[in-house]
């Protein structure tokens, strides 16, 4: 008995994998590069605080770790971002994106099932770069069981919004620059614990993508807070509608492209 879609994402899987191994280098760096920018922003936070501010003490540990999970949720969800669109550009750019319109399968589905396989990569190489942070600066995380919940959320929010660049890339074939300001702008709302905020800031903060997820998981692997299922509920909410949005807006796109001709042009 086939699995037509399993056998998709193993063979999406192995080509995920068969290109990290002709191109090991570019994992290996991608990390360095993930732990000394860490490296540097803590130092640098370090100095500008002063010896009077420092990491010391339970409070100061805490801190710390929240500015350790807000890094690498911003970085896991970057990477998100980049590769879904990054693929899609470098099919386009190589002139066969059409064939992948062209197969038994809906874009859509190949795009998704490709998704789920580079995501293998992309934790391993997350998990990686995290480690070397918490000998570097000696911090401790938690990781309860109930990680996997808002971890999902994020990463369908994350996905949501990557599949909208995506679809953008599809009409315009090129959108490095889009791209960074997105990046950039997520960095900085991921990597700010904005779930401390009151009043209307918090709430106008939690309508914004992955914000909800992320502020459960710095109560979870920092603040050693159990999971407060009000804000998982929202998480999920704001996580299913960033995902159905993004599927939206590639279907509207890949009609957009096909009905323009552009899915055959280098």
């Amino acid at each position: 008995m086939k699995f037509p879609l399993l056998e998709l994402f193993l063979a999406e899987l192995r080509r995920t994998w068969i290109q990290f191994i002709r191109y090991p280098s570019e994992a290996i760096v991608g990390i360095f590069i993930i732990v000394i920018t860490f490296y540097f922003l803590f130092a640098g936070a370090s100095y500008i605080a002063g010896p009077d501010a420092g990491l010391s003490g339970a409070s100061g540990s805490e801190r710390l770790e929240v500015l350790v999970v807000g890094y690498i949720i911003s970085i896991l969800v970057i990477s998100v971002l980049s590769t879904t669109s990054n693929s899609l550009e470098q099919e386009a750019s190589t002139g066969t994106l059409e064939q992948i319109f062209l197969s038994p399968f809906r874009s859509l589905t190949v795009f998704i099932m490709r998704a789920f396989a580079s995501l293998s990569l992309r934790l391993v190489i997350v998990g990686i770069s995290l480690t070397a942070i918490l000998l570097i600066t000696g911090t401790q995380l938690r990781f309860p069981l109930a990680l996997v919940m808002p971890l999902g959320t994020l990463l369908m929010s994350a996905y949501g919004m990557a599949f909208a660049v995506a679809g953008l890339v599809l009409v315009v074939k090129r959108v490095s620059q889009v791209l960074g300001a997105v990046q950039f702008g997520l960095f900085l709302l991921l990597g700010s614990p904005v779930e401390t905020m009151e009043g209307w800031g918090r709430a106008i903060a939690f309508c914004a993508p992955m914000v909800p997820s992320a502020g459960l998981l710095r109560d979870l692997m920092a603040r050693e807070l159990p999971l407060n299922w009000g804000l998982y509920g929202i998480a999920l909410a704001n996580a299913l509608f960033y995902l159905g949005l993004g599927f939206l807006l590639f279907a509207r796109s890949e009609r957009i492209a096909k009905q323009r001709g552009l899915l055959s042009g280098y």
